[in-house]
């Protein structure tokens, strides 16, 4: 061995404990991220992939304000020995301040009182159930088979109409379908902006025109390109100012008017939007648009934000229309398909688990 190999021999072992610290370096650097993206658990375990919400656990999260109010007045109204017609002459009064509404107020205590057997609270409690369940069943309600699919969306300013439009999109193109927005509410700049970002955020296209244009103009240029581009769902947002209703009116019929020229038996989906924080007010919004459209189905947003859930089956009894969806949260997927029995579930979970 010659002088120099100490120097040689040193200079490989720094250099394999350099190679050595670097590797360390990389690993831990590497499961830092993947402990940011939730891939891995602080102990270095793989965590099990994220698994999507099913019905009941979305209805049970979004409606826990609801399902703690109701489950007060449940509580309080049966909680007292009075027997069955005590208990049914209070529980109207609690159903009522549940913003469950008069008539199916009325429609679910009379089907009670049909009832025999009603000894307990409890066997109360899973009749009121039932009854509730069967209210707002209303069975599988099939899409129509169209392309493009015509969904015209209608609702007062304020009620989250856009920021649904864009969550709905987004089902659809979370489904592999091409998507094509179509910015009809030309009063306000702001909506044409917010669908524009929303359009951003999905990926899928837009039209739209200038600020105070003719909306009738731009469902016919909106639905001359969703048929040139062969998208399968075409969404068209509308305006909402009810304080010139008769004007808005008019104008939600010509667009009905142009949507059928352009795609025959089209809008084969009319949506009204609800917000369920307004309660029983907004079932005196929804009569002013039957008026004008052909509505097939209500949106009902806000159901996390509020206590008045009640609403929901004042919406189903009033307007005999089936809640098609319901916002239960800020994200995406948030926008759920209406489940009468997954509903029915996370309003009683206290009593039924």
């Amino acid at each position: 061995m010659t002088a120099a190999d100490p120097a040689l021999l040193l200079a490989a072992a720094a250099a394999t404990a350099a190679l050595v610290a670097l590797a360390l370096v990389a690993v831990v650097l590497r499961r830092r991220r993947r402990r940011r993206a939730g891939k891995e658990t602080e102990a270095g375990v793989p965590a099990p992939e994220a698994k999507p919400v099913g019905a009941w656990a979305a209805f049970r999260k979004g409606l826990s304000r609801t399902r703690q109010a109701w489950g007060s007045h449940l509580r309080d109204t049966l909680g007292r020995e009075r027997g069955l017609s005590g208990w049914l002459s209070d529980l109207e009064e609690a159903l009522l301040l549940a913003d469950v509404g008069t008539p199916s107020t009325q429609r679910l205590v009379a089907a009670l009182r049909q009832r025999s057997g009603l000894d307990t609270p409890e066997k109360l409690i899973e009749a009121l159930k039932d009854e509730v369940r069967a209210l707002l069943e209303t069975g599988k309600v099939k899409e129509p088979d169209a392309k493009p699919l015509v969904i015209l969306v209608a609702g007062v300013n304020g009620v989250g109409k856009t920021t649904t439009i864009g969550k709905l999109a987004h089902r659809y193109r979370s489904s592999g379908k091409a998507v094509l927005l179509i910015a009809a509410d030309t009063f306000r700049a702001a909506a044409i902006e917010q669908l524009e970002v929303w359009a951003n955020r999905v990926g899928c296209d837009l039209v739209r025109h200038q600020s105070g244009a003719d909306p009738s103009a731009v469902v016919f240029d909106g639905l001359k390109a969703a048929v040139s581009r062969n998208v399968d769902v075409a969404i068209i947002d509308t305006a909402g100012r009810l304080h010139v209703k008769a004007n808005l009116m008019e104008e939600l019929k010509k667009i009905v008017r142009v949507i059928g020229r352009e795609v025959p038996a089209a809008p084969h989906e009319t949506f009204l939007v609800l917000d369920a924080t307004t309660g029983q007010n907004a079932l005196s919004q929804s009569r002013l648009f039957r008026e004008a459209l052909p509505l097939t189905g209500v949106i009902l947003t806000k159901l996390d934000g509020t206590a008045k859930g009640g609403a929901v089956l004042a919406v189903k009894a009033d307007l005999a229309l089936p809640i098609r969806y319901v916002g239960l949260g800020e994200g995406l997927d948030d926008l759920r398909p209406f489940d009468a029995e997954a509903f029915t579930e996370a309003m009683f979970e206290p009593s039924a688990r």
